[in-house]
């Protein structure tokens, strides 16, 4: 530990606790959710990197009761926002009313703030709502706070967006830009449950059982949690290793692999490296080690990368997709 500069005996001791508050939630939370067990893995090391998550799935998947849940574990508060094609940015952020003062008779302005204060916010497809109020939204993210009537609102820390989209009708939707794509954190794709899964589903939700959940940890502990793992020392062969699989998704990158010429229009960015470090980090901490290895940058990769390469003609013609251009980075990345 001695190689990690400007940390207290503190925060040693809070990195040290990190993997049993990890095993605290993800068992707290098993007694709702059943299965997802990458989902929920991926979904906290995301919350405790301060970034965000796009999650992709069909209807009835549980992914309300999941936030739902972990908000409870974490004692966060919670707000979902059903996306739909009439709401305004306001409707997110919050909304300026006049209000009269009964004793002066005076008139004055007052904000009545949106959803969007809460530490964990659920975006319910958020591609069925115009450019504008998505804006809205990723505006928050990245900044952490609102604006209006000219001043700034700070919003509470940690905050956590989780955006859902649904891959399966595509009418009347507004595809996020590839510029806004680039704020989440993760891509996560959830998936149905295994055949035994889903009989453990029927027989927990059929019945009048409703279980206990126990606070893992609040805001605060969050918070700190998030500061102390950035002080994480990285070997530099891994931060070269994440910036070699970044660069090597670039078609115009001079080592680019022949297939990333053929298939790709456009690699991932500078912030996929820095995802991908911040990411590696965090994984290596929760599962209890105190430096990260190639083994953790692998395992983010795919959430990472595979909404920030954008594929072309060649590609869909041959039916390649982003995750498989991905996985044969890693072999080209040795």
């Amino acid at each position: 530990m001695n190689a990690h500069q400007n940390v207290t005996e503190q925060e040693v001791a809070l990195l040290e606790n990190l993997s049993n508050i990890y095993a605290d939630i993800k068992s707290e939370v098993h007694k709702v959710v059943i299965g997802q067990e990458d989902i929920i893995d991926q979904l906290l090391i995301s919350l405790f990197s301060g970034g965000h998550c796009l999650l992709v799935g069909v209807p009835g998947l549980a992914k309300t009761l999941l936030i739902n849940t972990l908000a409870k574990v974490l004692e966060l508060k919670f707000n979902r926002i059903q996306f739909t094609p009439d709401l305004m940015p306001s409707d997110i952020t919050g909304t300026e009313i006049i209000e009269e003062d009964r004793t002066s008779g005076k008139k004055a302005f007052r904000f009545i703030k949106g959803p969007i204060f809460a530490n964990i916010i659920l975006a319910d497809e958020i591609n069925r709502t115009p450019p504008k109020t998505q804006a809205a939204l990723l505006e928050a993210m990245q900044e952490h706070k609102v604006t209006a009537g000219g001043e700034d609102m700070i919003l509470d820390e940690p905050f956590f967006v989780l955006a859902t989209q649904n891959p399966i009708e595509q009418e009347g939707t507004y595809p996020l830009p590839e510029a806004q794509l680039d704020r989440f954190m993760f891509n996560l794709w959830i998936d149905y449950p295994s055949f035994q899964e889903e009989v453990d589903i029927v027989k927990a939700t059929t019945g009048d059982y409703s279980p206990e959940l126990k606070k893992v940890i609040g805001a605060d502990e969050i918070v700190k949690c998030q500061k102390v793992l950035r002080k994480i020392a990285v070997a530099d062969n891994v931060i070269e290793y994440a910036v070699k699989l970044v660069n090597m998704s670039r078609p115009d990158y001079s080592e680019a692999p022949q297939f990333v010429k053929e298939w790709i229009n456009w690699g991932a960015g500078p912030r996929a490296s820095q995802y991908l470090i911040l990411g590696a980090k965090t994984r290596a901490a929760l599962l209890g080690r105190f430096t990260p290895s190639e083994e953790d940058v692998r395992a983010c990769a795919i959430p990472v990368l595979r909404h920030r390469i954008v594929t072309n003609f060649n590609a869909e013609a041959e039916g390649v997709n982003s995750m498989d251009v991905v996985r044969k980075l890693f072999e080209a990345a040795g």
